[in-house]
């Protein structure tokens, strides 16, 4: 639960050891497992599994295989997929560790190319900015509409009661 700005010099130097400046890899991956979507999945998980269902599920002679495929992914997807697009949104908007990481101009992400659009001082192209901030929205309104239906799935499956 350390911020990024706290721990950006030990994380740029374990980077560098690794050779993975300028590249997307250490963008994406420290965003698959943050605590936060840690947090996030366990609270979500201890809310919605009812012990009853998987202690019925064997009882009639599932396997544990077949209760974690049947019953227990259904109900952990609403909250997966929401992880998912808080990780998504969350990286995609990260303007700070890309601009630490990322020195060539080719690999910026887009919240970096938008900064560069800025100009001098005296002169700023507001036009261009907000062109490129709407399409930097673009992908984030994409996922949110694909997957915006499991996050209805979930607030529904929890208002069913026992």
């Amino acid at each position: 639960m350390v911020p990024t700005q706290v721990a950006i010099i030990g994380f740029y130097k374990y980077m560098s050891i690794l050779n993975l400046l300028n590249s997307y890899i250490p963008l994406i991956v420290p965003a698959i497992a943050a605590p936060s979507s840690i947090f996030f999945a366990i609270q979500y998980l201890e809310s919605t599994i009812v012990k009853e269902l998987i202690e019925a599920a064997r009882i009639d002679g599932c396997s544990e295989l077949t209760i974690f495929h049947k019953i227990m992914l259904p109900i952990a997807k609403p909250g997966a997929v929401t992880m998912g697009i808080f990780a998504f949104v969350g990286s995609w908007n990260n303007f700070f560790t890309p601009f630490v990481l990322i020195s060539k101009m080719e690999k910026y992400t887009l919240p970096m190319l938008v900064q560069t659009l800025r100009g001098d001082v005296y002169r700023t192209e507001y036009g261009s900015i907000y062109l490129g901030l709407a399409v930097s929205i673009i992908p984030i309104l994409i996922v949110y509409i694909l997957f915006s239906r499991y996050i209805v799935n979930g607030i529904a499956m929890g208002s069913v009661k026992e």
